[in-house]
């Protein structure tokens, strides 16, 4: 922090720089007089009972038969009248725009003088105000509140914080010392404190507060907030539910988080250390249902919470001391606030932050790594790199690990419009909080959903099935096909990956050994353009033959539009017509896998089929439908999906949900609004023309290709063999994650590396991408001499 900050907060002798009103008794008031004053509100009371305030005094007025009439509050000398209208306002306020926020209203002076009448008490100038008395119990102790009624107290803390979102007045702005904005200006207060043992604990809090939070605190968002709202200034029912809420004599504008820093102090006292955590959650998740809190705002609520603590041990040591509270008083929550304090930091300013923001999964590397491996067993796939990356989180086409570095995502189609677009993660938050169930309910957005599907594929296809992802999408695209049709074969390319279900994986040799490819499902080689290979129908044909010959008939072939797994080749539309011909001739439907190659992956089409002038029996989507959350459909004829419908019913639990309907839907929107396709087909034709360049230079470079953002640079040991390297490929993708740019490798031989970015990948981009090839090149191979 700059001196000049520091100044704004202590004054040149070291003194508290605090709100003049507690440094000032409070009203010398006896019950016997409060009953008198209450006249100048026209009522009687037999009884007045003083309920304890720390600068005020407040008493609970009853009348002859016992019962609470008001509550009635005689104000410090020094608190300025404007505050006291403020206070009257601001309730006035929140329960306009909240009606069922159950406020304690303050009461107008009879003859229309506003709400506070005049009182001295011979020595000073007091300012008397009523209020509602609403019946139950009041300063119930926390540790008696239920885990119900601790959500409750933070869903009313969110409602009463929005209730005064749009509330302001020029009294809020004050320095009021346990407003934990103002948490440095307790330091001079800290020698007040007799326990040395509590004074570190302060000490060691004010010092992470100015280290960790006073930065960011301009980064918070701030009003005017209630600030004190705890068990001493509600009314709770027998269930511990907040029914009455009073006393707003802490108000200032602040930052939103002040009343939840107040709240979890009052609510997690006298809670054991590994309570705390899971009691402040409760606390959270009843507050999130209204206000959900921002990343930052989760990751300080913690040092807030203990802030909030160390200030009021410190101002009740303080006062204290100088005589301004009965010691009684000002001691009676010490004890268990400095128990509170030390369990938070027991626990940790980083493990706190992880407890209440529910995060989980931190750990270093080498753990990580030994960790996941037990607990996934040999099952699943390696992670990426010799050094795997360990990500934190992502941008557009920016991917950040954990150290802050950044790279340059030239790999990941599941994010179809980028990292984290702020369309899609809004879309999915909305619709979490309103619900989340299936199609057995009617719901318009799902409808709506399948509507802009079919609009963007051929008429013929005309109904849709949403399920979860692209395995589950083929493995629907494989039951519609043997049913309708009766055959039992398949046709798939050499190198295909189509998923990982039972059905699927026989579709997908990519993932299975030679000796465990199904005989009823047959491969054939596309078209390999770099060697000029396969240009016919030929393969196909065979593949058609063989399965014939085993008595079997094709129920589908299925193919990925831009050949992902089997090197990226951009096949002839000719040739793919004669295909679905033939696979149509043999019995079979043709199915379009537009995991891949759909959702604008060309560029050219939403549809990668779409360049082939083909109409296919069946569309599979997945992975760039919900830009990362699990959504996936399969479009197909009416007939087709009549014929399943006949045998059997489908239904997916989590097919065509809220909230993966959201995210599918702000997709397509980001992809119509920010001109996705059009940006692609430029982006793509850069991008090649600048590997070109590089790749001039470098024999071990056989080819360049690809449509759209689906692209290839296939790894050679020289141009003119023109066999494959396997080895280099994966140096060099190594390589190019050390110079900050991520990419795959595919192919049959693994030599082929994957240029498959994000679609928010744009020409910026490209020479960040072109600078990590060339050095990657250069780092392994001499350059071919030009001569």
């Amino acid at each position: 922090m700059s001196n000049s900050m520091l100044d704004t907060l202590t004054d040149p002798v070291n003194d508290p720089v605090v709100d003049p009103v507690i440094l000032a008794a409070s009203p010398k008031c006896t019950e016997q007089e409060a009953c008198a004053i209450a006249a100048m509100f026209d009522i009687h009371p037999e009884v007045a009972c003083d309920l304890g305030s720390e600068r005020d005094r407040t008493f609970l007025l009853h009348d002859s038969s016992g019962a609470a009439v008001a509550v009635m509050k005689v104000s410090n000398a020094m608190e300025d009248p404007a505050t006291l209208d403020m206070e009257a306002t601001a309730a006035l306020h929140a329960c306009a725009v909240d009606p069922s926020l159950p406020i304690a209203l303050p009461w107008a002076v009879p003859g229309g003088r506003g709400h506070r009448a005049r009182w001295t008490d011979g020595d000073n100038v007091h300012w008397v105000r009523m209020y509602d008395a609403i019946s139950g119990h009041g300063k119930r102790p926390a540790i008696e509140l239920t885990d119900e009624a601790l959500v409750d107290w933070g869903t009313v803390t969110a409602r009463l914080g929005r209730a005064l979102r749009s509330f302001i007045h020029p009294a809020a702005i004050r320095t009021m010392p346990w407003d934990v904005q103002h948490t440095l200006t307790c330091r001079p207060m800290v020698p007040s404190i007799s326990d040395p043992a509590a004074r570190a604990l302060v000490t060691r809090t004010l010092d992470r507060f100015e280290s960790n939070v006073f930065p960011r605190w301009p980064m918070l968002r701030a009003q005017v907030v209630h600030g004190d709202f705890t068990t001493d200034n509600a009314i709770v029912d027998d269930r511990g539910r907040v029914v009455g809420i009073v006393d707003f004599g802490d108000m200032s504008h602040t930052a939103l988080l002040t009343d939840v820093a107040s709240l979890l102090d009052s609510l997690a006292d006298g809670r054991p250390t590994d309570e705390l955590g899971r009691v402040a959650r409760l606390v959270l998740d009843g507050y999130q249902r209204i206000t959900p809190l921002e990343p930052l705002e989760l990751d300080l609520v913690g040092e807030l919470w203990a802030a909030r603590i160390a200030i009021g041990i410190a101002i009740a040591s303080w006062r204290t001391e100088l005589g301004l509270q009965k010691s009684a008083f000002g001691s009676r929550y010490q004890d268990s606030a400095v128990e509170l304090l030390d369990g938070l930091l027991t626990i940790g300013w980083e493990a706190l932050a992880a407890q209440l923001s529910s995060s989980h999964g931190s750990g270093e590397p080498a753990d990580l790594i030994k960790r996941r491996s037990e607990a996934f067993g040999p099952g699943i796939e390696d992670l990426s790199y010799n050094e795997p990356l360990h990500v934190s989180h992502g941008d557009g086409a920016w991917i950040v690990d954990v150290d802050g570095r950044r790279y340059l995502d030239a790999y990941n189609n599941v994010p179809c419009i980028g990292h984290a677009h702020p369309r899609v993660t809004e879309a999915i938050a909305r619709s979490s909080r309103r619900i989340t169930t299936n199609l057995r309910y009617l719901h318009g957005s799902a409808v709506e959903l399948a509507e802009r599907l079919t609009a963007a594929c051929p008429s013929t296809l005309d109904t849709v099935f949403l399920v979860n992802s692209g395995t589950e999408a083929n493995d629907l695209a494989w039951r519609l096909a043997t049913t309708f049709t009766g055959n039992t074969g398949g046709l798939c390319t050499r190198h295909a990956y189509h998923g990982v279900s039972s059905a699927i994986a026989a579709f997908s040799p990519e993932t299975l050994r030679p000796e465990d490819m199904p005989s009823f499902v047959e491969r054939w080689h596309p078209t390999d353009t770099y060697r000029q290979e396969h240009l016919d129908e030929s393969s196909f044909a065979a593949a058609v033959e063989r399965l014939a010959r085993a008595g079997v008939a094709p129920a589908m072939a299925i193919l990925d539009g831009v050949l992902q797994s089997d090197g990226v080749y951009d096949l002839s539309p000719a040739l793919v017509q004669q295909w679905v011909a033939m696979t149509h001739a043999a019995g079979g439907l043709w199915v379009a896998d537009e995991v891949q190659g759909g959702h604008g992956r060309t560029g050219d089409a939403m549809w990668s089929f779409s360049r082939f002038g083909i109409e296919p029996d069946v569309v599979t989507l997945g992975k760039p439908m919900g830009n990362g959350h699990p959504v996936a459909a399969v479009i197909t004829r009416r007939e087709i999906a009549e014929c399943l419908a006949a045998r059997t019913v489908f239904f997916s639990t989590f097919g065509g949900n809220q909230v993966s309907v959201a995210a599918a839907h702000a997709v397509l929107d980001v992809l119509e609004d920010e001109r996705v396709l059009p940006r692609v087909v430029a982006t793509g034709g850069a991008l090649r023309a600048a590997m070109r360049e590089v790749a001039a230079d470098f024999d071990c470079v056989g080819d360049v290709r690809g449509i759209g953002l689906a692209n290839a640079i296939e790894i050679v040991q020289s141009r003119s063999t023109r066999e494959p390297d396997r080895e280099t490929a994966l140096r060099l993708k190594e390589g190019l994650r050390q110079h900050g740019v991520l990419v795959g490798t595919t192919g049959p031989a693994g030599n082929v590396l994957k240029v498959r970015p994000p679609l928010a990948f744009n020409e910026s981009h490209i020479p960040t991408f072109a600078t990590a090839l060339s050095r990657s090149l250069a780092d392994l191979h001499t350059r071919i001499d030009p001569q």
